[in-house]
């Protein structure tokens, strides 16, 4: 018996798996909170195993022998050990998920591998390169990372002022893979307000059964 979520008009086919998976990241990780959203969406069993980036956990053998790049998030499924949150996420979809969460046509496929590609791309180098900056001292170019933030900004509130989700009515994982960082960007000093469409889709996003959002920062405009 499915379990059918009628406010998304979603059927989701009850698909666990075996044992809880294990997710590795830290708590304030744009990246990690991708994945995680996404777990308690789809109401999977998980168990989060934090990291301490600054006394170097990440760069510990151990950690190193699941994913030698170093970096969060990592999950354990079983026998199964990925990294990189958006290939993490086309995992998930497809194993877990109801298909709407990523579409096999050519036009919905394509949709969702755009919004990955900003999520790995001007998200990246946007609005989480400027939280990098504010929240954890990275040593990036702030103005540059904003100025990039403001850029998308614009384009993605001319395009969701269309639809209300990133590859059209239904959400998928391209919404998840964009909405952390676009969310929390006012903590890398990136102000929402001028984005009237932008703000209503990261609300509709939010309005999600079971959603838990990453904790804030008092950084950039949120600095008190």
């Amino acid at each position: 018996m499915p379990i059918v979520h009628k406010d998304l008009d979603l059927i989701m086919p009850i698909v666990k798996p075996t044992q809880p998976i294990r997710l590795y990241t830290t708590l304030l990780s744009g990246h990690g909170h991708r994945v995680k959203l996404f777990l308690t969406l789809l109401d999977l069993p998980f168990e989060v195993v934090e990291l301490d980036m600054r006394a170097g956990d990440n760069r510990q053998p151990a950690y190193l022998r699941l994913n030698p790049y170093g970096q969060v998030p990592t999950i354990e499924d079983g026998e199964i050990v990925l990294f990189d949150s958006n290939a993490i996420l086309v995992y998930l979809a497809q194993r877990y998920a109801d298909p709407s969460w990523l579409p096999q046509d050519p036009i919905g496929a394509a949709a969702v591998q755009r919004w990955l590609s900003l999520a790995a791309g001007q998200i990246a180098y946007g609005p989480c390169a400027a939280r990098l900056v504010t929240v954890f001292g990275a040593p990036l170019h702030l103005e540059t990372a904003q100025k990039i933030a403001v850029k998308l900004f614009q384009l993605l509130d001319q395009e969701l002022a269309h639809k209300p989700y990133a590859a059209g009515t239904q959400v998928t994982i391209a919404d998840i893979a964009a909405h952390t960082y676009i969310a929390h960007a006012p903590e890398g000093g990136v102000s929402l307000e001028p984005y009237p469409h932008l703000r209503a889709w990261l609300r509709r996003v939010e309005s999600l059964p079971r959603f838990v959002a990453m904790p804030s920062s008092q950084a950039g405009l949120l600095a008190a």
